[in-house]
């Protein structure tokens, strides 16, 4: 799934509301709920002083662990839930370990502040986005000859290589940055946009840095390590009994050898309980709901058409036969859903722009990027000292136009050297648009949280797909023009997210910008080294059924062949079947939100979509993860809300980082002495007999 899909389950409660209506509020009533009296006795260091080496060494090695994390969830079933609550924790912890020892040491130069884990954490995130963004489990790997041969069309691939992905993501991962900086004060400042997760993000290192919220972040950090370490443990554990396919836990028919033939069963994933954890429940009951609409009901009933709706024996990977079904009506979900989504948030994206500018219009005066915001009700002290310090080191406007257009020429003119397919007139069109798509994605980000970077990549897709046509290798060009505007627009709204941290933690513009950069800078050179890890130890990597299979690798490429080629390749009474799931992705989406409240127990189309290609046994796991939280929030919820996240964390983080060494040991040839498997009672005689004899 997107990983922008995901919904943040950070609770955001800081005590005070910038509506108007909290100027009618009494003076008592302000200075107790006032975040930055708290730290008004500390001095806020200069946006040079933020950008210390201790913070980017702790940035580095919390890259390189996230980076594992979110290729895994990529690799494995598209779902990456926020990591923020782990970004954070983990670089306090670090950061305040080195302080301390350097401290007794007598070598402490500098305190660490909350401006300093800002930017740890805008960073890390900058960085593991790369993973996502970058593609390594959809487009990028989608042009691969191993998924062509998966797919309807296998003349057009292009296997992956480190040297091309490194220099594919350092010139179109920057663009981004450079299209909204002119507008953060806008944003932030003029239009008052929430940014639910950055808003969060940022009262959470607020949180850490106060005396009782250093105490709990304390202790959640050592529960977080204690479920870390549990998770490595259970993975390495696992590992000896998976000496081939199906063999080890992940294989066992938990819910019996039926179920488990239609993926019914629960595979003892620490990441995906704790993935569970952290995700909505109704996130969960939608894929589960996903799960067993198609494999507990509709799948076996195709199956059963065998030889009418499609030809017999063409074997369970065939897109001609049963998994094209599979396929096609995922993606008709995913695209209903996306369509929606987009036609919903581009409204209120819309009308919220329309009534900003209609009343400033009736002031008379219209934000631009260098000058003051109208007067207007008096702020609050917190707002106020934070307007002064966000204005205080701007970032020029020629400084970022200047930039895009030099990194725009430069790529305009190496992509069609990487993929010749990729014409330079087509990188022209997305480069003049992307800066409108770009606004569109993080004014609307500000508003609902939602970021459509997939769904605008989608767009592309079909877009440059049909400008191309199958002729002039359209299936590459589409997917590459994907890449270019997923990463422009997913680091547009990333940005945006992080500045609107910065004003709530005081840090400058100007460092969170810095960190940004350098942060996508490290995630170009890591994601890539870590993807190569996983391509090189994994030879069955992107394959139907295997421990790594990639499903939007499969699913990115065959909406390429849909925009090039049309409809004529689907088998018998699946493009009847994708215009009902399609039309009834967005009847849902529609009912769920004429409902209002009442409408958050109607399930998500786009979740229900993911198992539909890789079965629910991961969706099973997730719902164990719900139920354990939920059995906890009822038993003692306020320590439920304070480790739950942590808890989460540390499986994540745990099973997520195992991967590194199980790497390590399939590329060094070492594998496990045991194979574990379930067999039926009457296989299992046939199997005695047959050693017997």
């Amino acid at each position: 799934m997107d990983q922008t899909g995901n919904e943040d389950r950070v609770v955001v409660d800081n005590g005070f509301d910038h509506s108007d209506d909290d100027h009618k509020g009494t003076k008592l009533k302000e200075e107790e709920v006032s975040v930055e009296r708290v730290f008004q006795h500390l001095l806020v260091p200069s946006w040079r002083n933020q950008l210390t080496v201790r913070a980017f060494v702790v940035s580095f090695a919390l890259s390189i662990l996230f980076s594992f994390i979110v290729m895994k969830l990529n690799l494995t079933t598209g779902i990456i839930p926020s990591l923020n609550v782990s970004a954070g924790l983990l670089g306090f912890f670090f950061v305040k370990t080195w302080s301390k020892f350097l401290e007794k040491s007598g070598m402490l130069k500098q305190p660490f502040t909350r401006q300093e884990n800002t930017v740890i954490q805008t960073c890390v995130v900058a960085s593991s986005g790369i993973a996502f963004s970058g593609g390594f489990g959809s487009y990028l790997f989608g042009m691969s000859e191993h998924v062509a041969k998966q797919s309807s069309d296998t003349s057009d691939f292009k296997d992956p290589k480190l040297g091309w992905i490194i220099g594919f993501l350092f010139v179109v991962s920057f663009l981004g940055l450079f299209s909204v900086v002119p507008l953060r004060k806008i944003m932030v400042i003029d239009f008052k946009l929430t940014y639910p997760s950055g808003t969060a993000t940022a009262h959470l290192i607020n949180s850490f840095h106060t005396p009782q919220g250093a105490k709990l972040a304390k202790k959640q950090v050592k529960v977080l390590g204690k479920f870390f370490s549990l998770s490595f443990l259970w993975g390495f554990f696992q590992w000896f009994y998976t000496a081939a396919d199906q063999c080890g836990f992940q294989a066992f028919p938990s819910l019996g050898l039926k179920a488990y033939e239609n993926r019914f069963y629960f595979d003892f994933s620490a990441i995906y309980i704790g993935v569970g954890m952290i995700c909505p429940y109704i996130i969960n009951i939608s894929v589960l709901l996903g799960g067993i609409i198609s494999w507990g009901v509709m799948w076996p009933l195709i199956k059963n058409k065998e030889g009418d709706w499609y030809a017999e024996g063409l074997g369970d990977g065939s897109l001609h036969g049963i998994q094209g079904y599979r396929v096609f009506i995922a993606i008709a979900m995913i695209l209903g859903d996306g369509l929606y989504n987009f036609v919903k948030v581009l409204t209120h994206t819309l009308l919220g722009l329309f009534y900003q500018i209609r009343d400033r219009q009736r002031e008379n005066v219209l934000p631009v990027a260098d000058q003051d915001s109208p007067s207007g009700p008096q702020l609050s002290y917190d707002d106020q000292r934070r307007k002064q310090l966000f204005l205080k080191d701007q970032i020029p406007t020629w400084f970022a136009v200047s930039g895009y257009v030099g990194i725009a020429a430069i790529s305009t003119a190496i992509l069609p050297h990487i993929f010749h397919q990729l014409k330079w007139y087509y990188i022209l069109v997305i480069y003049l648009i992307a800066p409108t798509l770009a606004f569109c994605n993080a004014y609307g980000c500000g508003l609902t949280d939602w970021s459509l970077a997939s769904t605008y990549g989608k767009l592309a897709i079909f877009t440059i797909g049909a400008w191309a046509g199958a002729s002039h290798g359209g299936v590459l060009a589409s997917l590459a023009a994907c890449g270019v505007m997923m990463n422009i627009v997913s680091t547009a709204s990333d940005l945006m997210q992080d500045f609107k941290t910065g004003y709530l933690t005081l840090a400058s513009p100007r460092s969170m910008f810095v960190s940004q950069i350098i942060g996508t800078t490290m995630g170009c050179v890591i994601s890539p080294c870590v993807f190569w890890i996983f391509y090189k130890a994994f030879p069955d990597l992107g394959t139907h059924g295997s421990e790594y299979p990639a499903p939007y690798a499969i699913v990115y490429r065959n909406m390429a062949i849909l925009g090039v080629q049309g409809f004529s390749s689907l088998p018998k009474n699946c493009l009847l079947l994708c215009y009902i799931f399609f039309g009834s992705a967005i009847v849902i989406n529609l009912i769920k939100d004429i409902l209002g409240k009442k409408g958050r127990f109607i399930p998500l189309p786009m979740a229900m979509a993911i198992p539909f290609y890789l079965g629910p046994y991961f969706a099973i796991d997730m719902c164990v993860g719900s139920l354990i939280l939920y059995v906890w929030e009822k038993i003692n919820k306020a320590k439920a809300d304070a480790f739950g996240p942590a808890v989460a964390s540390g499986l994540i983080c745990g099973d997520g980082i195992w991967t590194l060494p199980a790497s390590i040991l399939a590329l060094a040839g070492v594998k496990p002495p045991i194979c574990m498997k379930f067999l039926s009672r009457a296989t299992n005689q046939r199997v005695d007999a047959f050693l017997g004899n």
